[in-house]
Order: structure tokens, then C-alpha cells, then sequence
């Protein structure tokens, strides 16, 4: 059997879903009369947005030299936010395409990308793409060189092609078959296959996608789950034609899917083992990803906890790099804090609740975890401001560090530079790439680069600026909880934690921003920012005004002014009894402008 299981990888649109759908309509996978632009993104979200956030298998029958081949594709998302969907389709194969925009040449996420495959053991080939955008032999002839050097190729076996118009995209498939190594097949040996994706189906229950690594399997058959222990009566067996396609069996290389018919979508973890014999040894499978950034996320109503909770079960499944378990806070509810790989990740999710599950929720603002060790010597970590324990009580604090690589072409060093001195990053090294490229390395805290940084980058560098970022690890750090109070009552839910030096600057921000977000009361509203009860910003809410003079006619001014008097009385009256009700619109607002 003639397979060959590879994947494309590159940086955030360089065109890998264009370059799949040619491959597609050569391979006479999808008819013409069926195909679309980015066939594999299988969400609206994904076309809309421009970019993959789901890794996406396919199967290609392909004829070359008289001899017919199966090809398995893996379209695998840019953005660094899905790293970790990036190594676990890398798991399932043996090759890899690297393809490179040749308008923006090799980007951050096309540096790191490599580095994961190269640390697969995978056989890569170059591809420079979007040819017919660049008239330019010499860009071309530099980019090869550059590409070259990185993949261990020669210059004159990388190859340009179109994706857009199809040209030269055949010669990659060529290429593909005469570099790629066949995978190993075993089929006389017990079945063993990794699970490296997975979603749920209300019909057949959970759906794994499994590269099957040795022996086979068919429907009916019983195989165990490793990691989890459960049992599982296999419903069907298939292949990705890119729609699901029932087949007899799956063997030893193959990538395909199997029905698994269980409706607990905890039962089936990507990156299990599923083998015959229970006592198995389990397949090199993938590291837990690590949650860098967390936000709470609550209902808009409280009466549908239970149906975010089913959401969130199923979303789970089909997205392995979340991470959730309930919370309560006093103002929101009951709700869940959310683990995420990191902002867009973020804002993915909370699309996909909307779109595929329809739930509406409040999203806290986004933070980082924390140690802290207390006067016991206890180790906690901290995810929320309201689990921040009193300034009395802590010994240290330590916060999550990243080693940030900024590409950019060479005319834009002096403004990033710039950028980043206004954050508290640690310079490391400049790597220099080609003629007029180079990477700046840099140790910064991750909490530093969450809202904002992006933005400012791109504006640094006229949108040339690319990144990526690394966990390095915890620190200590110099920080402290910023308390909202709210017509003097703390309001835990806007608290957040800062480093000292920014601790003015973010308070101020914070009660201005309240100031136009809180509805005016009856009474003068105090919006105040304060560390450990020390009040460092202040921002007024006038009070409503009612014209209590407006049936006066004529006479006295006297009369006037001493029912003025009695209203100035009757509010300050009710300023020290009233407390300020917030209704979820203004967390919601809130919520929304701090992302």
C-alpha cells in the first residue's frame, strides 16, 4: 500500500488552506462543482476570519508513475495561540511542507512551526508560495537561500509555486511521494492507534481521529482507551474524503476515524492510546498543553449554568487545550475559569459558545496564574484577584515568564525596541536571518503582552513585525491587588493584579473607564482604586438631578434655595444607606472594553 501522511505548516496567512484546496481539485478529491475557497475550514468563523483554528485531515488518491498513491493531508492552523493543535497533527505523520508567503518572506510562527517538525523527526520539503504576487527574480532566488539554510535543503530544490492560480502545485505532490518516507506497517500485530483529535456527534457519540500504528480495525470490534480505561464498541470505521466516508477496515499507516458511540465526551482523551489489549504499553502521546492565560466566563442568565456547562463538556472535546472548572463570585454568579493557550484563543472560544451552542456569557478580564508563598510556607497559585490573600500574609509572589522572538525586517529595529522599553522586558540576543531580517529575543512577563502588545507591535512596524513566545517559567515579581470600590464597597469582580510601578496608571484607567460605564444614581457615586486600603485614584459619579424647584412661580429666591437645601440634605442622607445594584450590562461593558 503506496501511503504518504504529511502536513503544511507556516506561519498565520501564507496560504496553506488555498495551497490544500488545490491539491483537492488536482487530486479530484472534491468536484468542481462542490468547491469553495478554504474547503477544509470547515467553520464559518475560520472563512470569515481568514485563518484555521481547527487542524483538518484529508484523504488524496493520487496517480504517479502508473502507480496509485494515498495521500494523507493534515491542514494545520498559523497562529501561535494553536501551537499545540500544530504538534499533535505532527505526531500522526512522517512529513512535512513548509510553506513560506513569498510577499512577507519567513515569519515567527513559520521559525517556530519548523522547529516543532524538526523535533518530530519529520522529512521536510520548502515551498515558497504566492509567486504570482512577486515579479521580483532576486527576492525569490534570496528567499530559496534563507529557506535553504533552515530546512537543510539545496537552494534549487525548494520550489515557488501559485496557489491561487495552481502553479506548480502538482510538483509539490510529486515531491512529495519521491521525499517523504512511507510509515511503518504492521498489520500482524495487536491493534494500536493514537488518538489525535476528536469531536462529538448526537448520532455516534464521540468521533476519534486516529493514526493507526499498528495491526487493524473494523466495526463491532472491542478496543480499550488506555488513559481513561473505558471500553469501547467501535460503531464504524472511516476516512476524511474530507467529509466523513464509511470504510471496512483501517490498517497499519492509515489516518481515518473511528465511531466510538460513547456520549461522555470525557471518556475519549486526544492524545490516548487505543489498543486491543488493555494492558498495552501506551504510544508516545503529546504533553498536556499548559494554560497561559485565564478568564472567568458566566452566563448572562443564571438559569443557564447547567447548558454553558454541556457547552463547555463538548467544546472540550473538539478542543483539547481548554481547560475549565467552576467558580462562584458573589456579584456574576456561578460560572467557570477558563484556561487558555492565549488571547485569540480566547476570543475563538468565546465565538464558538455563541455560534455552535448559542450562549450568551460575561467574560471576565484576562489574567495570568500566580504563586504565592505564604508566612506557612504554603505554595498557592492564584487565578483570580478575589483568591489574592492580604499583603500581610504573603512572603513572595512569582508570576509566568515567556522568551518573546520579535521577526521584523532590520529598518524597523529602533521603533520596536522602543515599544518594548516601555514594558518590563529583559533584553537576550538578536539573531540575524538573511540580509534584512532578524529576530529579537527577549524575557518578558506574559502578563505584559496580554492586552495590548500585539496592536502596538503591528503600528511599531508598519505591519511587518511578526511574533512568538515560549513559557520559560515563574519569577518573582514585584505586584499588588488593585481593589475597585464602588460608593465605598469593594467590587471583586474589577479588582486586578498589577505590578507596583503600574499600579497608578492602571487604577486611574480603571475608574475612568467606570465612570462611563456605571448608571448614575440619586446620589453622588465614588469610584475609587486602592491598594491594601490605600486609596490611589478617585473618579465622581454626579448625582441624577430632579428639578424640585420647576413649579416655583415668582416670589422669594428664599423658597427656592430652601428646597435646594433640603435635596442636598436628602442625598447625602441617602449616599450613607444606598448601595449602587449593578446589573450584568455594566459587567458586560465592562468586560468587553478591558479585552
Amino acid at each position: 500500500m503506496n501511503i504518504r501522511n504529511f502536513v503544511i505548516i507556516a506561519h498565520i496567512d501564507h496560504g496553506k488552506s488555498t495551497l490544500a484546496d488545490r491539491f483537492l481539485e488536482i487530486t479530484g478529491t472534491v468536484s468542481q462543482r462542490k468547491m469553495r475557497e478554504q474547503f477544509l475550514d470547515q467553520m464559518d468563523l475560520e472563512r470569515e476570519r481568514g485563518i484555521t483554528i481547527k487542524m483538518q485531515p484529508v484523504r488524496m488518491n493520487f496517480k504517479y508513475n502508473s502507480e496509485d498513491y494515498i495521500l494523507n493531508l493534515i491542514d494545520t492552523p498559523g497562529h501561535v495561540d494553536f501551537t499545540y493543535e500544530v504538534s499533535r497533527a505532527l505526531a500522526a505523520v512522517e512529513g512535512a511542507i513548509l510553506l513560506v508567503d513569498a510577499t512577507q518572506g519567513i515569519q515567527a510562527q513559520t521559525i517556530a512551526n519548523l522547529y516543532l517538525a524538526k523535533k518530530e523527526n519529520l522529512k521536510i520539503i520548502g515551498v515558497i508560495n504566492k509567486l504570482d504576487l512577486v515579479d521580483d527574480p532576486e527576492k525569490i532566488e534570496m528567499l530559496k537561500q534563507e529557506i535553504a539554510k533552515l530546512t537543510d535543503q539545496k537552494p534549487e530544490e525548494i520550489l515557488a509555486v501559485s496557489a491561487k492560480t495552481g502553479l506548480n502545485a502538482e510538483k509539490i505532490l510529486e515531491k512529495v511521494i519521491e521525499k517523504f518516507p512511507e510509515p511503518k506497517i504492521n498489520i500482524e500485530k495487536p491493534f494500536q492507534a493514537l488518538v489525535f483529535d476528536s469531536h462529538f456527534d448526537a448520532y455516534k457519540g464521540v468521533l476519534a481521529y486516529i493514526r493507526v500504528v499498528e495491526g487493524e480495525i473494523s466495526k463491532q470490534k472491542l478496543i480499550n482507551a488506555l488513559a481513561t480505561k473505558s471500553k469501547i464498541q467501535i460503531l464504524e470505521t472511516g476516512v476524511f474524503k474530507p467529509e466523513l466516508t464509511t470504510v471496512e477496515k483501517l490498517s497499519s499507516g492509515e489516518i481515518g476515524y473511528i465511531a466510538t458511540g460513547l456520549k461522555n465526551p470525557t471518556l475519549v482523551r486526544v492524545g490516548d492510546t487505543l489498543a486491543t489489549n488493555p494492558n498495552a504499553e501506551p504510544l508516545p502521546g503529546y504533553t498536556e498543553p499548559k494554560s497561559m492565560v485565564w478568564a472567568s466566563f458566566y452566563p448572562e442568565a443564571a438559569d443557564d449554568f447547567d447548558l454553558l456547562k454541556d457547552a463547555l463538556s463538548k467544546l472540550k472535546l473538539n478542543d483539547a487545550a481548554l481547560h475549565y472548572e467552576p467558580e462562584t463570585q458573589e456579584a456574576l454568579g456561578r460560572g467557570f475559569r477558563l484556561g487558555f493557550l492565549g488571547m485569540l484563543h480566547l476570543d475563538i472560544t468565546a465565538e464558538r459558545l455563541k455560534r455552535e451552542y448559542n450562549r450568551q456569557v460575561i467574560i471576565t478580564t484576562p489574567t495570568v496564574s500566580y504563586r504565592i508563598k505564604n508566612r506557612r510556607k504554603e505554595i498557592l497559585e492564584i487565578f483570580t484577584p478575589a483568591d489574592w490573600p492580604d499583603s500581610s500574609q504573603i512572603e513572595s509572589i512569582e508570576e509566568p515568564w515567556i522568551r518573546l522572538g520579535i521577526l521584523m525586517p532590520t529598518r524597523y529595529l529602533g521603533g520596536v525596541m522602543n515599544l518594548v522599553g516601555n514594558y518590563r522586558g529583559v533584553y537576550r540576543q538578536t539573531d540575524y536571518l538573511g540580509m534584512d531580517h532578524l529576530i529579537l529575543n527577549f524575557d518578558i512577563p506574559l502578563s505584559d503582552i496580554l492586552v495590548d502588545f500585539h496592536d502596538r507591535l503591528k503600528s511599531a512596524s508598519e505591519g511587518y513585525a511578526s511574533m512568538n513566545y515560549e513559557f520559560l517559567g515563574y519569577k518573582p515579581g514585584s505586584l499588588v491587588k488593585l481593589q475597585v470600590l464602588i460608593a465605598g464597597e469593594s467590587v471583586e469582580a474589577f479588582s486586578k493584579i498589577v505590578s507596583k510601578e503600574k499600579a497608578y496608571n492602571e487604577g486611574n484607567a480603571l475608574v475612568k473607564k467606570l465612570k462611563d460605564i456605571v448608571p448614575k444614581q440619586y446620589f453622588p457615586v465614588a469610584l475609587q482604586a486602592a491598594i491594601g486600603g490605600k486609596v490611589i485614584a478617585r473618579e465622581t459619579i454626579p448625582a441624577m438631578r430632579k428639578d424640585v424647584t420647576g413649579y416655583l412661580y415668582g416670589g422669594d429666591v428664599t423658597r427656592k434655595n430652601k428646597l435646594l437645601e433640603k435635596q442636598k440634605k436628602g442625598k447625602k442622607r441617602r449616599a450613607t444607606f444606598n448601595r449602587v445594584q449593578l446589573d450584568s450590562e455594566v459587567y458586560l461593558k465592562m468586560f468587553r472594553n478591558a479585552q
